[in-house]
This record gives structure tokens, sequence and C-alpha cells, in this order.
């Protein structure tokens, strides 16, 4: 039996992983880098050990280290979650060399299916289908397009689109790099691309006594870089007798490598109906919660259970609804999915029916690695929660996450939501019509919109106006029971000004006898105003706003959408004034190339610094034609966010 684990992760999954332990009545140990030292999941458990610096190289992927914190915290089992040392399979030999159980398949079927390359010939050897493997130094023209991958690890890192010879170098360069930085593994392969597939994957589940479940497929097609984004089981695209041949076949692929615990066979489904191997996940996924909701188990407990010896039943449950999942993720898709850092002052969702657990009915469920008040770093990958709907119907559970997405409250980050709840409310989404180039087909421009439109955006900034004069009232040390503004004789109206997210908003108003007059929002009255909640009256409906502040920033929740506004002020101070041309890091991290220099003319558009953050690389490109006049960043530095890298003076006419 096993008594205290030590869960080799952090961020959602470690607390999902806590979770299932505290209800079998499991001790715990966490482990933490310097920058989640006040993490949730820290908190959880009942012990937690520290490793020491911030990069996942110095911590979360540091064996010795993890080990030593199990020897001095007495855990006898690790729990790896996913990412990371997961699906390594020297740290799973050097979790059993210490004596310790490891939660996770045996070290040899990690170590076969370790490698992209060598699983495909593994597959084959199995009559799984796969796709051919192409070396990319005999990429032949007629290859094109293909796909750039690396050999280890996954989560869209280290993988290129390619579809013209002269893009390939460039291609195999930066998957290199990529790879390297998140697996430690620089092998990378190529393979035809499959245009206009879908994603689907089979969860497994087995024990150490031969019974191989199949827990029915999942559909993964939604991905922005190659990273799933939106996932659903089952799959719309999926019917009885597929089914059936992608579960043999994800059976035929555990057994070829004597599987034992929770894992998933990945396949690229053709518009043909023929499907290929992709890989196997010889660990938990991230969307395992969807396979929880429909077939009504725990597989995190049902992992630990195996690893202690335990026998699966000889069949599965019957699967029962239809459950969608959402990543959450801190990043701004409208912008090149520029991932965001920082304080996450708000984090609440609303209505939800169950926590890392599948809700005792049909409901929402919100898996979170962060909660109010969190700091988000550059470190690690940018998810902060998932969210999961579970019900009788796929539309119902797509109307069920829309609603609770649009109404949660999210300050201080810039996130994926407004794009979740547009795909989940999209025709084509709700018609099962999704593939890899689902996001690319239907469009950012759509997409990515804001929620609030430019009418949302004007009645927010009123109701904000409104919400900060409250507070000045509420905070006045003398006369505090005065109208906000009041003057003897009326004049000027009370002015307001914020940027929002179609630019700026000058708010005038009058409030006199508490009849609000404004030229921004005609015919708008005021209902009640505090300092965190604004009703306002228009055409004989009221509307709710709730407002919470956070430095100059001014957020504003509402059914019409979220709205988030920095408060201008009045006299701006001049020394914070930025030069003209002047390009700034749009996040916090490092410097991997430098691809221009002094004096350069360059185009705009064209590629300047390329900088490494959450653990995807990112190119900062020149926003105008001109010419380099200062260049302040070399390739290893460090960079805060908003950092001047360079400044281009245009061209004149």
């Amino acid at each position: 039996m096993i008594n205290r684990v030590l869960v080799a992760n952090r961020g959602e999954i470690a607390r999902r992983v806590l979770r299932a332990c505290r209800d079998l009545g499991i001790g715990t140990v966490a482990v933490h880098s310097d920058p989640d030292a006040d993490a949730p999941h820290v908190r959880e458990a009942d012990v937690a050990g520290r490793l020491p610096g911030a990069s996942p190289a110095e911590t979360y992927l540091a064996a010795g280290r993890l080990l030593a914190v199990a020897a001095s915290a007495g855990a006898d089992a690790v729990h790896p979650g996913y990412g990371f040392l997961s699906e390594n399979a020297g740290f799973a030999r050097a979790v059993l060399d210490a004596g310790l159980t490891w939660i996770g398949p045996p070290p040899d079927a990690i170590a076969a299916m370790g490698s992209k390359i060598e699983a495909k010939k593994l597959m084959a050897a199995a009559d799984v289908p796969v796709l051919p493997e192409l070396d990319p130094a005999r990429v032949a023209d007629a290859d094109f397009p293909l796909l750039v991958k690396a050999s280890a690890g996954g989560g869209g890192r280290g993988m290129r689109i390619v579809r013209a010879p002269g893009e390939l170098d460039d291609a195999v360069a930066g998957a290199r790099r990529e790879a390297e930085s998140a697996f430690g593994d620089p092998a990378v392969f190529c393979e035809p691309l499959l245009e206009d597939a879908r994603h689907i994957e089979v969860q497994i589940l087995a024990d150490a006594h031969g019974t191989v479940w199949t827990l029915g497929e999942r559909e993964c097609s939604i991905q922005r870089r190659h990273q799933k984004i939106i996932e659903e089981a089952p799959s719309p695209a999926v019917g009885p007798d597929l089914r059936a041949r992608l579960c043999e076949a994800a059976a035929n692929a555990a057994r070829a490598i004597g599987y034992t615990g929770a894992g998933t066979v990945e396949f690229m489904l053709a518009r043909d109906g023929r499907f290929y191997f992709l890989e196997v996940n010889t660990r938990l996924q991230v969307e395992h919660p969807v396979t929880e909701c429909v077939y009504g188990v725990d597989l995190v407990r049902l992992q630990i259970e195996i690893a202690e010896g335990a026998r699966l039943p000889a069949a599965p449950p019957e699967p029962r609804g239809h459950a969608i999942e959402v990543r959450l993720y801190a990043e701004d898709p409208a912008h090149d999915w520029r991932p965001a850092s920082g304080t996450l002052h708000t984090f609440e969702v609303p209505d939800v029916d169950a926590e890392f657990a599948v809700p005792a009915g049909h409901g929402l469920r919100l898996d979170s690695g962060v909660q109010s008040g969190d700091d988000v770093g550059v470190h690690y990958d940018p998810m902060l929660a998932k969210v999961i709907a579970w019900a009788p119907t796929r539309a119902a559970a797509a109307r069920r996450l829309a609603a609770g997405l649009r109404g949660a409250r999210i300050h201080g980050l810039s996130t994926n939501r407004d794009l979740l709840v547009r795909i989940l409310e999209e025709p084509g989404f709700l018609d099962g019509d999704t593939d890899t180039g689902y996001l690319d087909r239907t469009g950012l421009d759509t997409l990515a919109k804001p929620l609030a439109g430019e009418a949302a955006v004007r009645v927010s900034a009123l109701a904000a106006a409104l919400a900060l004069a409250a507070a000045n009232r509420s905070a006045a040390p003398v006369l505090g029971g005065l109208p906000s503004g009041w003057r003897n004789v009326r004049s000027q109206p009370q002015r307001r000004t914020f940027e929002g997210p179609h630019g700026t908003v000058d708010v005038d108003y009058h409030l006199h006898g508490g009849v609000l007059t404004s030229g921004l929002c005609p015919g708008t009255s005021l209902i009640a105003a505090t300092p965190d909640r604004v009703v306002l009256g228009h055409d004989g409906l009221r509307e709710t706003f709730t407002v919470a502040t956070a430095g100059d920033a001014v957020h504003v929740d509402s059914r019409l959408g979220p709205v988030t506004l920095t408060a201008v002020p009045r006299f701006a101070d001049p020394s914070g004034r930025i030069a003209p041309g002047s390009l700034l890091a749009p996040m916090p991290g490092t410097v991997v190339r430098v691809e221009t220099e002094p004096g350069a003319d360059v185009a705009e558009g064209q590629t300047l610094v390329v900088l490494e953050a959450m653990k995807m690389e990112h190119r900062i490109a020149a926003p105008s034609a001109g010419t380099v006049t200062e260049l302040n960043v070399a390739a290893g530095q460090q960079v805060e966010s908003g950092a001047v890298l360079a400044v281009i003076e245009g061209k004149s006419a």
C-alpha cells in the first residue's frame, strides 16, 4: 500500500493528483521552484520541498533534487503528472531504484514510446497504421507540405509546418531549439502534413494482470501552434464502427509495449475515414477530465490503485452523455498568441458543480492551477485552468460551458476566454465541423474579437466612472454624503478618460438630483452606484455592472461582456513617455536571437528579435519600415515586459 506520494509537478495537475490522494487517505508531498513558493499546490499538500531556482531545468526537471525531497519527506511513491519528467524513462527507473513506487507505466514502455521515431516503427510492427517518417536531410520537393516534429515530448513544442523547401532549414533549427529547451532532446523528424484532418485519441488503462481498457475517444482537433485548446468526448465524427477500430488499434499498441497504468494513443483521422498513429502519451493527458465525466471514473485514483497492484474489472463502465473541456490560457490570441504574465487579481468561475472531480450530476467542473491574487510567471506553460461541461448532449454541454466562461471574472491578465466562448457558439463548431485547420479556416478576425463590442465598452466605461466617483465619495474624509462633483451652480460635466480595447473613451456626465445625463450614453439612467457595483437603466431594462480596480486598471463585468479599461491621469508624467519608433518587449523573456544590427534598414513585419517565454519562441517584428537607430539587447539577455529592445526611425517620403 502507498502511504505518501510525492507529486513531481506543479499547477493544475499537481492539485488534481493531491485531491485524488486526499480522497484515498494518502499523505502528500509537493515540490516547488522559488517562483511557486506560494502556489496553491504548495499550500494544499501535507508538506512541500523547495527546488532552488526558477527554470524548469534546475527545478521540475532536476531528477536528483526531486528524489532528495522524496527521501527527506518520507514519500514512498512518486506521481509525475504530465509534462516535465512524466515521460522520462530514466527518471522512472531512478524512482524504482530508490525503492519507491512509480505511479506510471514501466520504464521500458516509456522508453519504447519516448522517441516518436522509434515508436512509429514499433507500431507498424503491431499493425497499427502509421505515416511515413521523413529525414529532414533527405526531404524532396514532392514531400511538401510537411510537419517538423520533436522526437521527444509534446504539447506542440518543437513543431513547425513547412510548405516550401526554402522554409525547411529555419523550421528545423527552430524546432530543435524549442525541443532542447522544453525536453532536453533536440532530435526532430518530418512527416507528411495531413491537411483538414482530425486529431483523435483513445484513452487506455491497463493493469499488471493483463486487462486493457479503452475508454472511448476524444476529439482534440482545435489547436493553436499544434497545442490543443478544446477537447471533447465522444468525437462528433466517430461512429460505432470507427470507434471499434480505433479502440482495437489502441489496445494493440498498449499490448505491444507491455503497458500498465493510464495512457493515450493518438491518431490523425483523415477525411476519407483512414486513421494513422501519431504517438503514445505514456502519462495522464491534460484532457483526461472529459473521459472521466463521460465514463464516471477517476483516472488518477485508478493510476494509484494499479500501481498498488489492483486488478481492473473485466470491462470498463458504459459512457454517459457528452463532455467538452477548454484550456484557459494567459495569452492574447489576437496578437500572435502572445503569453501574458503578472498578477491574476481576480479568478472566479460562477456556478461550478465540482473541482477536480466528476460532478454528481451533469454540470460544470473546474480544474485550476491558480487562485485570485496569484502571480503568473514566464518560466512555465501559460495554462491557468481547465473548465469542463458535462451534459446529456453535445449542444447542451457547449451552451453550459459558454455560459460559465462568459460569467467568469478574470482580472489582471489577458486570456483566451473570449476566443473560447466564440468557438463554443460558432455554427461550424456546433455542427461538429472541426479539424486541425479550424482556427485558420474560421479566422481569428472573427473568433478573437472581444465579447464586448464598442457600445458595450461605452456603457461599461460610464459604469466605471460612476463606480470610481462612488469610491472617491466613500473615501472622502469630510462631507462624504455629498454627490460626486456637487456644485451650487451646475456648470461643466464630470469627466473621466480611459484607454479601452477600441481606443480612448472620454466619459462625460452630469449627476444632479439623482438624475444622470451623459452624452456618451444618451437615455441611460442611474439606478444605483457603489464602488464595486453599478446598476444602469436603458429602454426600461436594468443592467448590472460589477467593477473592480487594480492600480490604473478598471475591470467591468456584465452580461454585455468583460471590459478592461485603463484610467488615464489628468496630468501625464513627461518622464514616462517612450520615444517614437520604440520596439517594446511584449512580455518578460530571454533573447534567443537578434536578427538585425544598428543602422540596418528593415521592412515592415521583418523579424528583429526572437524571445523565449513560457517555453515557446516569440518573434518580435518591425511595426513599420525604417532604420534601426538603437539596439539595446543581445542573445542570452533577460528582458522585462515593456523594455525597449530597439528604436526604428521611419523612412521619410
